[in-house]
């Protein structure tokens, strides 16, 4: 019955908007006094899960994510894919996706690529002739990507919690994040194709922009900017190559990648001053802060959890449903979806983890096809409704009343998150393929 409470207060407070720390900790403190559990066994348990040198990636990556943010590789990275799809009819907004792509390949992180990415393409789409509420909800959705392609900030989370291995983590989001991307970029065409050809934006909005350069002329910026952008486009290379390459750990990689960005943004191209690098390293510093405490506070919640077999009872209740494990894989998704929606990625790892792991296991999930199938679907409660978090961001630095996100928004969900999550779902190649063939997994 305490359990029971516990998780309905733990809903309630999210729901009510209580910061996510003090959730975690109430609730802990609610279930460690009403079961009579000793404080004594459970703090120092908190603090030895932490204890772990993987966690020092999460800082790291945060550092080198501000660094990359403000030394202006998002520009370049911009520039370039821009000439390599300027030649294609609506390839402006193809532009908007791959580039948060690539830029999540280096950051890790949905909110850089959302904030980098959309600040630079907002003017640009919408001097094309793409609506506000189109282009925001676009590249609103796009920088989820940033969740999904390696290295990512909640795959390191989730490592630690599963016991499993990191880069086979990493690996397992890469083609549900390549599918995502395909279709993106196909409701792009096919939403912006028509408007594009007649040169009509939305009411009151500018025409769209003349026809491409010629393709010597495209041939010759594309070298440009190849050369230009040659000191940002390697550094997904670096990273990704020296972690599967043996190179270095993912900790390694991390400060490589940071050490990097710092000379880059300096010198290269001029976007970083020294005296910002105080503030990123407080801002980092204070970012993970916060994720640590919070983790602290789930360690503890989840160790109570496990001691009075949640994990046991929620797959006792789902198999009184069903035993059929195609309708448990969605009621698991449905959970995750609902709960994704009131709190944000990190939160949902450090919650969701430990209690529909073992579930999933239980039915035949492999621990890395389910890091794809959270991941997924973290990344699409993060622009559903009613909460959204990234969709109301997008619309902020978009300019973009949110009722105009709302309807192309739902198109993405339905025509590219619901197929991408279906099949990383009910396909585990999708998902294993990768770890299988590059870690032998």
């Amino acid at each position: 019955m305490e359990i029971l409470i516990g998780l309905l207060l733990l809903i309630v407070m999210l729901v009510v908007g209580v910061p996510v720390f003090w959730t975690f900790l109430g609730v802990a403190i609610f279930l460690v006094v009403s079961l009579d559990y000793d404080p004594v066994f459970l703090l120092p348990y908190g603090y030895s899960q932490l204890n772990s040198p993987l966690l020092l990636a999460i800082p790291l990556f945060i550092i080198a994510g501000k660094l990359i943010e403000r030394g202006g590789l998002g520009d370049v990275i911009v520039e370039w894919t821009e000439v390599l799809l300027g030649r294609i009819r609506g390839g402006l907004g193809i532009t908007a996706v791959v580039a948060c792509a690539i830029f999540g390949s280096i950051s890790g992180s949905a909110l850089a690529a959302l904030s980098t990415i959309g600040s630079i393409m907002f003017g640009k789409l919408h001097r094309a002739g793409y609506p506000r509420g189109f282009a925001a909800a676009l590249v609103a959705n796009a920088s989820i990507l940033g969740l999904l392609i390696p290295p990512s900030g909640i795959m390191i989370l989730y490592a630690w919690i599963a016991n499993v291995s990191v880069l086979a983590a990493f690996l397992s989001t890469l083609v549900p994040g390549i599918i995502l991307l395909v279709l993106l970029s196909a409701i792009n065409l096919v939403h912006m194709r028509g408007r594009l050809r007649s040169g009509a934006g939305a009411q009151g909005e500018p025409r769209a922009l003349p026809d491409p350069a010629p393709f010597g002329a495209q041939a010759k910026a594309f070298g440009t900017k190849t050369v230009k952008g040659i000191p940002a486009l390697v550094l997904p290379v670096i990273i990704l190559g020296g972690i599967y390459g043996g190179v270095f750990t993912t900790v390694e990689a991390a400060v490589v990648a940071a050490l990097y960005a710092i000379p880059v943004g300096l010198w290269v191209y001029r976007r970083l001053r020294i005296s910002e690098l105080r503030e990123v390293l407080i801002e980092a510093a204070s970012t993970t802060g916060v994720v640590m405490v919070m983790a602290y506070a789930m360690m503890i919640l989840s160790r109570v959890f496990t001691m009075e077999n949640l994990p046991t009872a929620v797959g006792d209740f789902l198999f009184a449903i069903s035993e059929n494990p195609v309708v448990i894989l969605i009621m698991i998704n449905v959970f995750i979806i609902i709960l994704g929606m009131l709190i944000d990625d990190v939160s949902g790892t450090l919650l969701i983890t430990p209690i529909l792991l073992p579930v999933a296991v239980g039915i035949g999930v492999d621990p890395i096809h389910f890091a794809a199938i959270l991941g997924v679907n973290l990344g699409m409660a993060n622009i559903t409704p009613p909460t959204a978090p990234l969709l109301y961001f997008g619309s902020q630095l978009g300019n973009a009343p949110i009722n105009e996100m709302m309807k192309p928004t739902l198109v993405m969900i339905f025509c590219a998150w619901i197929p991408t999550l279906i099949a990383t779902t009910y396909i585990p190649e999708l998902s294993l393929w990768l770890p299988e063939v590059i870690l032998d997994y």
